[in-house]
């Protein structure tokens, strides 16, 4: 349990920090400071419950889309995020296909170096 509390809390601080990163860069993309916290919580739930789905599905249609199982579930998360609230608007072809590229790559490094600093003290500490 605390495991999952730990990935969720890590995943939730990635993608808010890659949605704010993606609306920083692009131009036509927007995100509302009054519904930030709601848009990051229906983003990341999407992305936790839809990435395993996708990438169960890309095993029955072919292992190529194994790996890119994260980048479609960052596409459909903020599809459906945009779509659910008000708060995050995204506007052209171009502008959807980098903020999911951008989103997806904050979220990737900051799950890799979010444990590192988060659970340092822990990580010291633990037997070798």
């Amino acid at each position: 349990m605390l495991r999952f509390i730990a990935r969720t809390t890590i995943a939730l601080i990635a993608n808010a920090v890659g949605l704010i990163v993606a609306a920083w860069i692009l131009d036509d993309m927007s995100l509302s400071a009054s519904s930030f916290f709601l848009d990051v919580i229906i983003f990341t739930a999407i992305v936790v419950i839809g990435q395993p789905f996708i990438a169960k599905q890309s095993l029955k249609g072919g292992s190529s889309l194994m790996g890119a199982s994260a980048l479609i579930a960052s596409f459909v998360a903020l599809l459906l995020t945009a779509w659910l609230s008000d708060g995050l608007r995204i506007s052209g072809f171009t502008t959807w296909l980098l903020a999911t590229v951008i989103v997806w790559a904050v979220a990737l490094l900051g799950g890799v170096l979010l444990p590192m600093v988060m659970f340092k003290k822990w990580l010291a500490q633990r037997p070798r």
